[in-house]
């Protein structure tokens, strides 16, 4: 165990909490443009919000590493960005330093008594909205266990240092901005939140969402974390939270038991590694396919000569729509890592990216009817795309070159909607990421194989895609939120940063597309596709259809260049920060 430093905890600048309340409450712009990427010499983290991001920089500031900053920041996001941050839900972890690279999988499980046929009716159709709203959707929580592991085994501050910032802001309260206002207005947010008296009691006073730049305090939080800085996991495992949780869960038809939550433990996993345009990547191996994918698609783009084509046009983009659509076909056979029907290695075989390379038709989109997954398996599916879902990803890297990529998830909006009072957090809806009704499509409109069914103690397979890029003394940590879109988008982001020789705001800022093999069809942003790009992509087949700012996945990335300086940015998207430590020109 690494020796932990008695430093004394730190405290938010009163400066920028004031900055906080103008800026917060301010619409964000659907697009931003780009604007000069900031450089500092004592480290990066980018988060969701700008103050989990102070959280970081805090530990950092008391000379803590990329771990105690990326654990504060992901407590911080529990509190200040309650549709995502969590500590009902669950998530992956990679992380890098000089001398190792682990990956942490504290996903959610599903518990002891779930079964395939769970959210059937007696004619075996799907209940309607069983494995998404109310706490029978809830897996077993793991980011108790996981952020905690991760800090125990990689930290070097103490614990209770490191809860410290997410306690005072859960006491004295976050202002509500115009972001989360717009969440808790929305008519199907509305319809699921309001089901609970509990949420409505926080949420919903009197019946009516949150006003702008209102306080939110959150007691039940703020005595939950001081007891989890206490007594670590087992203070919501066991004990007085546990027994909200279950009492909770009881009430409205859960089924999690007191053996489901203090059994939960995270897994330590072998990254999943590979290279591609002369860097080196880890990513998350299953229960994540997002490693898989982004494997893939950096694979057959190389043998593609996509690095070659010109920036601007449909060359480039029909490639990528293209590669993107047989890397979600063979997504179809992945699973918990037990149950998988191919593996890492089978689909990242060289044999098998030559292949489906050379079967891109370089003029003409191949319908996905006539994408198979690897001949391993078959496959026969048909879906709708639904948009929502919530996952949060920080990315931080420290002075010595640490590097964490951490990505968090309720799955929907505000999970299951059911928020326990006595423990002061939502719990997740992840139960709709298995394949809970086969040939049916889920929340993101994935559809999945029997590899993915619901299970007792089984993992959910994701698309979260937490990854770190190095070359070098070059290094790059990036993941973002956005369900299916998670690995497609941050795919796009590396190829800006690596192939093109983006800055890493420039690398975020630009319009990024989407395809997942169903629906058939390639989903842009309203400002990504020129005219004659879009008509020259509908000549050779692509359907296009063109999705709001909001319904894009937001990216955050930090990065240290090859001079030693670090960089921070965050999706101008949505509501986040990239901050650095000791700016320099």
């Amino acid at each position: 165990m690494p020796l932990r430093s008695q430093r004394p905890s730190p405290t938010l600048p009163g400066t920028l909490v004031a900055l906080l309340l103008v800026c917060l409450l301010l619409p964000a712009p659907a697009r931003a443009a780009s604007q000069s990427t900031p450089y500092g010499n004592g480290g990066a983290v980018s988060s969701a919000d700008p103050q989990a991001t102070e959280a970081g920089l805090a530990m950092l500031r008391s000379g803590g590493n990329a771990t105690d900053a990326a654990v504060a920041t992901a407590l911080a996001l529990a509190v200040v960005y309650p549709e995502a941050g969590n500590l009902g839900g669950g998530g992956f972890a990679v992380l890098k330093s000089r001398d190792e690279i682990r990956a942490l999988d504290f996903r959610e499980v599903a518990p002891a008594a779930a079964r395939p046929d769970l959210y059937l009716d007696a004619q075996g159709e799907p209940i309607p909205g069983a494995s998404l709203v109310g706490p029978l959707a809830s897996g077993v929580p793991g980011s108790p266990t996981g952020l905690y592991e991760l800090q125990l085994r990689h930290g070097r501050l103490p614990w209770k240092q490191v809860v410290a910032p997410a306690i005072r802001l859960a006491e004295d309260g976050f202002f509500v901005t115009r972001h989360l206002n717009g969440r808790l207005e929305n008519a199907n947010n509305r319809k699921a939140l309001t089901r609970f008296p509990e949420t409505m009691a926080v949420w919903y006073p009197g019946g009516k969402p949150l006003e702008v730049g209102a306080r939110v305090r959150l007691p039940d939080l703020a005595q939950t974390l001081r007891e989890y800085a206490e007594k670590g996991p087992a203070a919501l495992s066991s004990g007085r939270v546990a027994a909200a949780i279950l009492e909770a869960s009881r009430r409205h038809g859960g089924i999690l038991t007191a053996e489901d939550l203090a059994g939960y433990k995270p897994v330590w996993r072998e990254p999943l590694r590979f290279e591609a345009f002369g860097w080196r990547f880890a990513s998350m191996p299953l229960p994540s396919s997002g490693g898989i994918i982004l494997g893939q698609t950096f694979g057959m783009l190389e043998r593609l000569g996509w690095g070659q084509l010109p920036r601007y046009g449909a060359d480039r983009d029909h490639l990528l729509v293209e590669v993107f659509r047989r890397s979600f076909a063979d997504r179809f056979l992945l699973g918990d890592p037990a149950t998988t029907r191919a593996t890492a290695d089978q689909l990242l075989a060289p044999a098998w990216l030559d292949a489906r390379a050379a079967a891109i038709d370089r003029q003409r989109a191949t319908a996905s009817s006539a994408v198979r997954p690897w001949p391993g398996d078959d496959a026969k599916a048909a879906a709708v795309r639904d948009h929502g879902g919530e996952t949060t990803h920080l990315s931080v890297i420290d002075r010595d070159g640490n590097v964490v990529a951490l990505t968090t998830t309720l799955n929907g909006l505000f999970g299951c909607g059911l928020w326990v009072p006595g423990a002061g957090y939502f719990l997740n809806n992840e139960m709709d990421d298995f394949t809970t009704a086969p040939g049916r499509p889920n929340l993101f409109g994935l559809i999945q194989g029997e590899a993915n069914a619901v299970g007792p103690g089984k993992k959910m397979l994701s698309a979260m895609t937490p990854v770190i890029a190095w070359r070098g003394e070059e290094s790059i940590a990036v993941g973002g939120r956005g369900g299916s879109q998670i690995p497609t988008n941050t795919a796009q982001v590396l190829l800006n940063l690596l192939v093109d020789g983006d800055s890493l705001q420039a690398a975020l800022d630009r319009p990024r597309i989407h395809q997942q093999w169903y629906p058939d069809r390639v989903e842009v942003e309203a400002d990504t596709l020129s005219p004659e790009t879009r008509a020259e992509l509908e000549r050779r087949g692509q359907t296009i259809k063109v999705l709001e700012a909001s319904d894009i996945a937001k990216i955050h990335a930090v990065r240290r260049r090859a001079d030693g300086r670090f960089e921070a940015a965050s999706d101008p998207r949505g509501t986040g920060l990239g901050g650095i430590l000791e700016p320099v020109p």
